[in-house]
């Protein structure tokens, strides 16, 4: 799918392109209908709300039963997305995702808000860590993580367009554009190379994308290293065509995430390059096996070497630099 982004939303936070670009749809189709879970403000729904109120459909704080009305609007034929916040919606609502919308086939697609550590000082409660693994051990559901504007555009757009179970998730950043491509190619389950180069591939999803592009051009700047990095959105199906094409062209590999180092990206790569034979040294990046420290979204990325410089650090240290 190639889409061409609208000016207007290039330097909005992912969550509020999703916002206007659901009710740009929504607009021209009356089956699509939003479900939230008080989310509204969080999700950045207000003026879709305003704006097609028949559209919109508000439980309270109540993700189980965001899910099933959600998975009932869809078995009626209805194109739902229900949003709440990922660190509820896919804990407290994770039977409903199982049995409602992915054993049950019905096409919801899943809205994971302010995930991460996006909620900060809140705490553990309110980070969202577990999303990446628990729904990759559910069958029939695509787990997508756009990184920029461009890719949130396109993701939506596909969603819409995707006759199955889908979870998006979002931060509450607003994401710098990894390129100034006015046009952008993305499907689900194909990663997006947005930096070519032969000493490591830096995988990474989500809001880790940028800090990642920052730290390949510290290391071509301060080191002459250059990285490939590499967008991979879509975790569940991983694009493992690109995967390997990175394993056999590069001397080696990290990946870089906003999840527990447990059961996310890292060990989706790890797990298909081992079965197959990869040797070369390879780095998984994330939130230990640990409750996170207090602070920021920033703080506790910082803390944890999701920045540019603890990337590049452990590049150094990965290639033995």
């Amino acid at each position: 799918m190639s889409v061409v982004v609208d000016k207007i939303i290039e330097k909005k936070i992912n969550q509020e392109v999703f916002a206007a670009v659901l009710q740009k749809i929504a607009e021209q189709d009356r089956d699509l209908i939003v479900v939230t879970s008080d989310s509204r403000g969080s999700g950045k729904l207000v003026g879709f709300g305003n704006a097609l109120p028949e559209q919109i459909v508000e439980v309270g704080i109540a993700e189980q039963n965001l899910v099933g009305v959600a998975a009932g609007l869809a078995s009626a034929g209805k194109k739902v997305f229900a949003i709440s916040p990922a660190c509820f919606l896919t804990a407290r609502a994770l039977e409903q995702i199982k049995n409602d919308v992915a054993y049950s086939n019905n096409p919801v697609k899943l809205v994971g808000i302010s995930a991460g550590v996006s909620y900060g000082a809140l705490g553990t409660t309110h980070h969202s860590l577990h999303d990446f693994a628990v729904l990759r051990a559910i069958h029939n559901i695509t787990i997508v993580v756009p990184a920029d504007a461009y890719e949130t555009e396109a993701a939506v757009r596909e969603a819409v367009a995707t006759n199955a179970p889908v979870y998006l998730r979002f931060g509450k950043k607003a994401m710098p554009l990894l390129t100034t491509d006015e046009k952008v190619d993305f499907k689900f389950g194909k990663g997006r190379v947005i930096k070519r180069g032969k000493s490591v591939a830096i995988i990474a999803n989500g809001e880790t994308v940028y800090p990642s592009l920052r730290a390949a051009e510290k290391l071509e700047a301060e080191h002459g290293i250059r990285a490939t990095v590499v967008s991979m959105h879509t975790i569940k199906p991983l694009d493992v065509v690109l995967l390997k094409k990175l394993a056999d062209d590069t001397e080696s590999i990290i990946t870089i995430e906003e999840h527990m180092i447990n059961g996310g990206l890292g060990e989706a790569c790890a797990s298909y390059l081992l079965q197959n034979g990869y040797k070369k040294p390879f780095k998984i990046m994330g939130i230990p096996d640990e409750y996170t420290v207090t602070g920021s979204q920033t703080e506790i990325l910082n803390h944890y070497g999701i920045s540019e410089v603890g990337i590049a650090g452990e590049v150094l240290k990965l290639l033995g630099v």
